[in-house]
């Protein structure tokens, strides 16, 4: 069986601030090339990381034009959700996402993650298990997430997990999973998405973790500029496994698309914001418990710019609309 792996496409209609291209334009182009390489090398299956749309309810419009792409592939596409594709990051609220219209048309079948689905050919069992992006990845046992049972009585256990999956720790407080702790992992082949800049592919006793990292550069990151956009193009003949990367043609070199000036401007926003959240947290009297009113009234006592105060209270509001109510209490 043979197999094209690709993540993290983030589909939009508008162009990122730090973009010097049309971005629906190149992305287009990419995924046209994608498609085209999957046609020509005969893969069995196209398979896809994950984050799939930079937002779960993208216009019908742009979906459209890209279904049209897809729709192009000679094989079936599986997918598993990413944390943008649904709503909350809660895989829940699928049927209710631009994914979940991608699935009920056919475009696209995402990986029931308590019904994996199993690919016979010539005579070999193949199955094919997904996790999809959920609060609690990589922050409880990785078994959970990273082990999948072979509910088929397959020959080789290929999983897709859209997660944090990483060389080395991060700073505290980003929940993530190193590599090194999951090499015991039921899975033959294990494929990961969401971290960006990916890691490639690592082998150790004949099995496999591997990112090619996201087929979009969404921010303008040294690693991101630096990087070029690549897909993994896989082949099983009986227990025998074999993975190679194969780079995007139609990228630009990043420094030719990306705009590091944002970037520069950003860090200094950051510095502003990180100095006031300090100023929050060395204030421990509050008339109020409302995050927006405590956020107000410690802008009021210091010499905090306008800017980064609106930004502070559009940030909370960005969290507050994802709470249930009683989070939110």
């Amino acid at each position: 069986m043979k197999f094209l792996y690709v993540t993290d496409t983030h589909i939009r209609g508008t162009t990122p601030k730090n973009r010097l291209d049309v971005y629906v334009d190149t992305l287009k182009e990419k995924l046209v090339e994608v498609v085209d390489l999957a046609n020509e090398e005969q893969v069995d299956l196209i398979l896809h990381g994950g984050d799939v749309f930079d937002r779960p309810d993208l216009s019908p419009n742009v979906v459209g034009q890209f279904a049209k792409i897809f729709m192009k592939a000679n094989m079936p596409i599986y997918v598993v959700a990413g944390n943008h594709d649904t709503f909350g990051h809660n895989p829940e609220t699928i049927s209710r996402t631009m994914l979940g219209l991608m699935d009920s048309f056919g475009v696209m079948t995402i990986i029931d993650q308590n019904n994996p689905v199993l690919i016979e050919n010539d005579g070999l069992r193949i199955q094919i298990s997904g996790q999809p992006y959920h609060y609690d990845l990589d922050q409880r046992d990785p078994k959970l997430d990273y082990y999948p049972a072979n509910m088929t009585e397959a020959d080789i256990l290929i999983h897709i997990v859209h997660s944090m999956l990483v060389e080395k720790a991060l700073p505290e407080g980003v929940p993530h999973t190193i590599i090194d702790h999951i090499w015991g992992t039921t899975a033959d082949i294990l494929f990961t998405g969401h971290f960006h800049g990916g890691f490639g592919i690592k082998e150790r006793n004949g099995k496999y973790i591997c990112n090619p990292g996201a087929l979009a550069r969404v921010n303008n990151h040294w690693s991101e500029i630096s990087r070029m956009p690549k897909v993994v193009i896989g082949e099983v003949k009986g227990r025998d496994i074999s993975l190679k990367e194969v780079t995007i043609k139609c990228a630009c070199l990043g420094e030719e698309v990306l705009d590091r000036t944002f970037l520069e401007k950003a860090v200094h926003q950051e510095e502003k914001l990180h100095s006031f959240v300090q100023q929050v947290k060395e204030s421990s009297r509050f008339q109020s418990l409302n995050m927006s009113d405590i956020i107000l009234e410690i802008a009021s006592l210091k010499n905090v710019e306008e800017k980064v105060k609106q930004e502070a209270l559009r940030r909370m509001t960005v969290i507050e609309e994802v709470w249930k109510e009683e989070d939110y209490e």
